[in-house]
């Protein structure tokens, strides 16, 4: 069966145009901010973890899921982990995925834990314009549960302040040598 040249050549242009209709789509999301200041420590998401909203609500307290998945904030000096500074690391309390090392940590006066980088491929920054405010919202990588913001006014080297709720982490104290 021989196809016709004007078959073939419409064919190829509904291609064409689903192609480009696809990539204007992503590129529409903007999900990823390219802002050298910024840790771009995104992982690839190859294998992200994913759960149905009926498994969170089983999962996860009432104040873990007002937080980790309907992105809530924690009330100021109120988490467990602002003033917070033994050994160890942080763990994402949606997936037990590792964020924050402790020696990232430092005080900002800011009323949240504060960290000054995040682990590598941990955590996925995105815009964030609600609240009247432009903003860098700090997701889990692996599990996309909220974590909290990102700004540019941190301590050197990085000048990063990664603002995160005290709910949306676990914490793993290291073994005494």
């Amino acid at each position: 069966m021989k196809i016709c040249p004007i078959q073939k050549s419409s064919g190829i242009l509904i291609l064409v145009f689903l192609s480009f209709n696809l990539i204007s789509q992503i590129q529409a999301q903007g999900k990823t901010i390219p802002d050298s200041k910024l840790n771009l420590n995104e992982q690839k998401k190859d294998n992200p973890m994913k759960r149905t909203d009926s498994d969170w609500k089983r999962i996860l307290s009432p104040e873990e899921y007002r937080i980790l998945r309907d992105k809530g904030t924690e009330r100021a000096f109120t988490g467990k982990y602002d003033g917070h500074f033994e050994e160890g690391t942080y763990k994402c309390a949606g997936c037990g995925n590792k964020i924050f090392d402790s020696e990232s940590k430092y005080r900002s006066g800011c009323g949240w834990p504060a960290f000054s980088d995040a682990l590598p491929e941990s955590v996925a920054e995105t815009k964030d314009n609600t609240m009247g405010m432009a903003r860098v919202e700090i997701t889990c990588s692996k599990c996309e549960s909220h974590l909290g913001h990102v700004f540019n006014d941190g301590p050197n080297p990085t000048g990063l302040r990664y603002c995160i709720n005290s709910v949306s982490m676990d914490f793993n104290q290291e073994e005494k040598k």
